[in-house]
Order: C-alpha cells, then structure tokens, then sequence
C-alpha cells in the first residue's frame, strides 16, 4: 500500500500522525478562502516534480491523478510484486474518486472564460489536456500508462463511499477469476472555490476557523460540519495463497463487503442508520464473522450533526450490545475529509491497525453527545488487539458501504 494523505507524504508519516493523534488541518492556502463560510481544510504540502513526477506527466495530470499515479507506482514497489513478469491482461486497475480533475477543470475554465467575463468561452485559449481532464476515467488510464496494466480498467464514482466501493470491485474481479493483480484505491484533491461553494451551500463544512487544528469534532456535541482534505491510498490485491507463495508482506485480507442505498435523500440521512446497518450486516455475512467478533471500527465520522448521529445508530443495530464494547474511532479529526478518496485512506488506516494493534484516536473529541454514547477512543491512540476491523462509508446521495478486514489467516496477533 502506499497512502498520500494531510501531514506527511507516505504511509509510515501517514500511520505516524495517526498514532500520535496530531490534526493537519488549516486555514486554506490554495486560494484566498475570505468569501466563504468554511475557510479550513487539510491540505498536503506536495511538489508532483520534487516526488518523481516528470514535467510532461505534471502538465497533462489534474493533482488527483498526479496522487494517484505516485502513490500506485509506490504501493506496487511496497508489494514487491514483479508485473514484467505477470500476463498483462491479468492486471487491472479499479480507482474511486468523487469529483475526478475539479482542481483543473477550474483554473482551465477560469481561463478559457477570461476570469468568468465571457458567457461563450475561447476554445483557442484551453489547455489540450482539457479533455482528459474532463472524464475521471483519464485517471485509471493513467495508472495503467504507468504500470503496463492491460486488463479492466475503471473509475467507481459514488461519492464519498468511492474509495470503499472501487476496492470491493476490485476484489470482485479477481474473486470472479477475471483479474490475478488488481491495482486499487482511490484520490481525490477537492480543495478549490468550487468546491467549497458547493458544501457552504448545503452548510456541510465547518465555520469554525479560529482553531483550524480543532475545527473537525467527529461524534463531539460541539461539532458543526466536516473540514474539506485531499489525498489517495492505493493498494496491491491479490489471492492470499498467491501472495504468500512469492512471500510477500501481507497487511490484512479483505474478507466481506457491501453496499447500499437510502433510496430517501440527496442529502439527508434517517436516524436509524437502517441502510448502513444492513451494508455492516452484509459485509459480516460475507466475512463469515458475527457483530461480536469486531475489535474496532474505523467510522466515516464526518463531523456533521446528523451523520454522527445516524452511524452511531447503525453501529448499534448491527453489533448489537457488543458495539458499546468496540473501540470507534474517526481519522477525520487528524486528515479531513477527502470525499472519494477517504475511504481507501481509512481502508489503509485499518490495515495498518490490524498491523499494529492500535487504534488510532478521534482527536478533538471532548465534549460527550448523549445521542454518541459509544467508545470514540478520544484524543489518545490505544493498544488493542485487532484482529477483526469493520470500516464504513457513508456519502451524499444516499450511499452506504461497508468493509470488513482481517488479520491474514494463520497470522498470530
């Protein structure tokens, strides 16, 4: 795996800022954020040319798909798997992202419309990559460019349930036998005006900027709203026999999955968490584990009233009394929110707490919700034994998606 993520650039900063319980959240430096109600955001200090990026590559990639690349070339290289050596046709990619090339399909039309003065824009000033910057299938194709992969080769756009649900296709393909390697994950890099126009809309995003490194408070009464990050975490999957026969390091296995849908709101969620609890109830099925068998779960944990309050609910309708003995925890509090990309971060996250029988904490969580009366592990990283991990997504539209992670089987804790 390798992850990109607020913080630090690669998967041990990354598991570092976890563990210590530090936020990298802060007051926007992309652009002057004065107009609008949220002005916090995690973002990642990152040069595509200091990180192995050519200038070509640069030029034609929005920066989600110059993290997208980076970080599969890394996670390719961490698996030690020999693709030269594989047919290509067996390899594929699988990339979840929310909003695709936001970032350059802005500043391009900034430009192509003259700062917004023109209603018809000059096609003779677009940049001749625009194209590609349209379509969020431009960036599984770039990592199949980058890799040589010559086998299915999509994006799962579904919100910010992307990342989870990109790496459940992703296992589907090679548990159906289409695919032997499948190069999987998911980025997103959001942090522009339109975006933040976009969530101050629908009053989803933080107003709190006077403590930007305190501004997101999942599952805390105080909290009022996510702040905006960016990132991406790929994965090398493959069979566990495989894996193991070339004696590679195996983080954890993938051992159920689901998805769901609301049917109810584009944005609004019921209170019962009925629709994440049977994503939960399905993954478990498909894991062979019971509620009780969980040792800690990696919450979506926005920040926002009413998510906090509906996840909560579904931990508990699908754990039962057990889910007041589990550890939850939101990684949010420390890295942001990063739509699409999110999930497969918080599916790295829960990998590596498996890896390390730790969890990481939910930072700025300090003042008790009645309606979250769960064990959020505030502030503080704890030792515990995580064998079993249950990770969610919950996004606008009404998707509900869950995933259950193991520690490889015949592995000692």
């Amino acid at each position: 795996m390798e992850v990109i993520a607020p913080g630090g650039f690669g998967t041990k900063r990354f598991w570092n800022l976890l563990t210590e319980g530090r936020t990298a959240t802060r007051g926007i430096t992309f652009f002057d954020p004065s107009p609008f109600r949220s002005r916090v955001a995690a973002e990642i200090d990152f040069d595509p040319l200091e990180h192995g990026l050519s200038p070509q590559e640069a030029k034609r990639m929005d920066r989600a798909a110059q993290f997208a690349v980076l970080a599969a070339r890394e996670a390719i290289a961490d698996s030690g798997v020999e693709l030269d050596a594989l047919d290509p046709y067996r390899v594929g990619v699988a990339l979840g992202s929310a909003v695709g090339a936001t970032m350059r399909l802005e500043q391009d039309y900034r430009v192509i419309s003259d700062g917004g003065r023109l209603h018809l824009v000059d096609q003779d000033y677009a940049d001749q990559h625009l194209y590609h910057h349209l379509t969020p299938g431009s960036f599984a194709a770039e990592i199949a460019l980058a890799t040589g992969a010559q086998g299915a080769c999509a994006v799962v756009s579904s919100g910010c349930t992307s990342g989870i649900d990109a790496v459940g296709y992703a296992v589907d393909l090679i548990r159906e036998g289409t695919a032997d390697v499948m190069i999987t994950g998911a980025s997103d890099a959001p942090i522009s005006p339109i975006t933040m126009a976009c969530f101050d809309a629908i009053k989803a995003t933080t107003p709190r900027h006077d403590e930007p490194e305190r501004a997101s408070r999942p599952f805390d009464r105080t909290r009022n709203g996510f702040v905006l990050g960016e990132g991406a975490a790929m994965f090398v999957l493959e069979e566990l026999g495989s894996a193991r026969a070339r004696g590679a390091h195996v983080y954890a296995e993938i051992a159920g999955y689901a998805t769901r849908s609301n049917a109810y709101h584009m944005t609004g969620l019921r209170a019962d968490g009925a629709e994440m609890a049977e994503a939960i109830r399905v993954a478990l099925a498909a894991a062979r584990l019971n509620g009780d068998e969980i040792d800690y779960v990696n919450a979506h944990g926005s920040g926002t009233k009413q998510n906090d309050r509906h996840e909560t609910a579904a931990f508990k309708r699908s754990l039962g009394e057990h889910a007041y003995r589990t550890p939850v925890s939101s990684i949010k509090s420390m890295v942001g929110h990063s739509l699409g990309a999110i999930g497969s971060i918080e599916i790295a996250a829960s990998a590596l707490a498996i890896e390390h029988n730790v969890v990481p904490p939910t930072a700025n969580w300090r003042t008790p919700d009645p309606e979250c009366d769960l064990d959020y592990v505030p502030v503080t990283a704890r030792e515990h034994v995580t064998d079993a991990v249950l990770t969610v997504g919950s996004g606008f539209g009404g998707f509900q998606s869950a995933m259950v992670l193991t520690r490889p089987e015949g592995e000692a804790a």
